[in-house]
């Protein structure tokens, strides 16, 4: 790795007047030095990005899947070096890194198979009326233009490959922007894009700061913006552009519901350490970690002691050891802001079974019983490693209690009971709902997404490629049907 880093203007690398550096939040090393593009370079890569718009739309879809495959298998040559690079912006421990690597590798190869067969056309009749005697309908989905994608710095490589494989899949030119704490990750991403033969312009990595980024938000020529971050942000840039086509994949408060038939000791501890697990991985700095444990009072005074067992197992350290479990928070701010509202909750009445304590930028792996409903870590998403425990009565408490929530992503239930399973999926108020496991299990070909504040639209590759895309209808006429 070289420790200064230019950014990707149009396929090709460039440096603008500034720089900021990366540090790691571990040990505050220097991770490497980014370059900023200027305005005029940010100007030249959007009007790249039109101008190619309808050669690239045209591209053959061979070109375009031998891309993302040759993505595919740079990645997974160089996966320790990126999963390094991630752990050392972000603070993840490098096990989960690799795993984010080995994830991008899965989006990119999803999207490769799905530009091969994707936009084969639906073919409908029309001759139902008289009207329509000798017609044909033929329906196809072309790209609605350059999208914006705008990446966050929990996933820094996978969220990334999220935007910009579903984008070069369906020939849609792609702008993204990386997080200002974790940029290289997607630069390695343009340098292996650079490495394929998709047209000039058809993708840009700008690596410009969040006060610039409302320029590019409104500029006319980005007419589909996929977002992923906090629900302030992207409902902001929602309300700023209403004519325009958002994608927003916001934050959580994710549940984990433990029904009464999940009773025996090795149900419990399998839930109890998959929650531990999920509730910590990445800091805790995932939208579907395990916030909120829902748990049915017949197995509540079980449950409890092994998640806190569970939790004090795991192993809290530096990043780049594999042993460790739980790294830092990506600044001592969120550190900071996480201590706060667990300080709340306690002084409010809840009972802190462990944890609990702040070093730097790295805060203990946290649980709690008997938090208010009016404490924020209730009502927000905390994104730190902490999670707490209520009691509930039955299965209509309980999926009560997961939608006392104005977020709404996913939950997990662990249930045996098939019928049960039916009616969680009927009454829980999220996009997703995981049987017999936690909220955070995400297969990247599935459609990902909120409901209530939790976002619009959805992710997952050939999901995406709907929402970067429009049908057009083809009407042909004097056929012999």
């Amino acid at each position: 790795m070289t420790s200064t880093h230019a950014f990707w203007l149009a396929g090709r690398q460039a440096t603008g007047e500034d720089s900021f550096d990366v540090t790691n939040p571990w040990d505050g090393r220097l991770v490497g030095t980014v370059a900023v593009p200027t305005d005029a370079q940010v100007e030249e890569a959007v009007a790249a990005a039109y101008a190619v718009r309808e050669e690239f739309a045209a591209t053959p879809a061979h070109v375009r899947a031998a891309a993302l495959d040759h993505v595919v298998r740079r990645l997974t040559e160089r996966t320790e070096e990126i999963a390094q690079l991630i752990s050392a912006e972000n603070g993840k421990p490098v096990k989960w890194a690799r795993g984010e690597v080995g994830r991008a590798v899965s989006v990119f190869r999803f999207a490769a198979e799905e530009a091969r067969r994707f936009n084969g056309g639906d073919a409908q009749r029309l001759d139902t009326d008289a009207g329509g005697t000798g017609r044909l309908g033929l329906t196809r989905r072309f790209p609605r233009g350059p999208v914006l994608g705008i990446a966050p710095f929990n996933f820094p490589l996978n969220l990334s490959a999220h935007k910009v494989a579903p984008a070069i899949a369906v020939g849609a030119p792609i702008i993204l922007k990386p997080a200002p704490a974790t940029p290289i990750s997607s630069l390695i991403l343009g340098e292996l894009l650079a490495e394929t033969d998709l047209p000039a312009g058809s993708w840009s990595v700008l690596t410009v700061p969040n006060d610039r980024m409302p320029a590019l938000v409104q500029d006319e020529r980005l007419p589909v913006i996929s977002f992923t971050g906090s629900g302030p942000v992207g409902y902001a840039i929602m309300e700023s552009v209403p004519r325009k086509h958002c994608t927003l994949e916001l934050g959580g408060n994710g549940a984990a519901v433990v029904l009464g038939d999940w009773s025996s000791e090795e149900d419990l501890d399998h839930a109890a350490s998959r929650i531990a697990t999920f509730s910590n991985y990445q800091g805790g700095q995932s939208c579907i970690s395990v916030q909120r444990v829902v748990a049915d009072a017949s197995v509540y005074d079980r449950l409890v002691p092994k998640i806190v067992a569970a939790v004090e197992a795991l192993v809290t350290g530096d990043p780049s050891d594999a042993a460790t479990d739980v790294g830092p928070l990506v600044s001592e701010d969120a550190a900071l802001r996480v201590e706060s509202w667990v300080d709340e909750a306690v002084t409010a009445g809840a009972t802190l079974l462990t944890g609990g304590k702040r070093d730097g930028a790295t805060y203990a792996p946290t649980v709690l019983t008997d938090v208010p409903d009016t404490a924020t870590l209730a009502r927000e998403e905390i994104f730190g490693p902490v999670l707490y425990v209520r009691r509930t009565e039955g299965e209509a408490e309980a999926f009560a209690a997961v939608n006392d929530s104005k977020y709404g992503l996913q939950a997990g239930v662990f249930t045996h009971d098939l019928q049960t399973a039916f009616r969680a999926h009927r009454a829980l108020e999220v996009g997703g709902v995981v049987i017999g496991d936690v909220p955070s299990y995400r297969a990247d070909q599935m459609p990902y997404g909120g409901a209530k504040q939790s976002g619009v639209g959805r992710e997952g590759v050939r999901y995406a490629m709907d929402d970067y895309t429009y049908e057009r209808v083809l009407v042909l006429t004097g056929l012999a049907l």
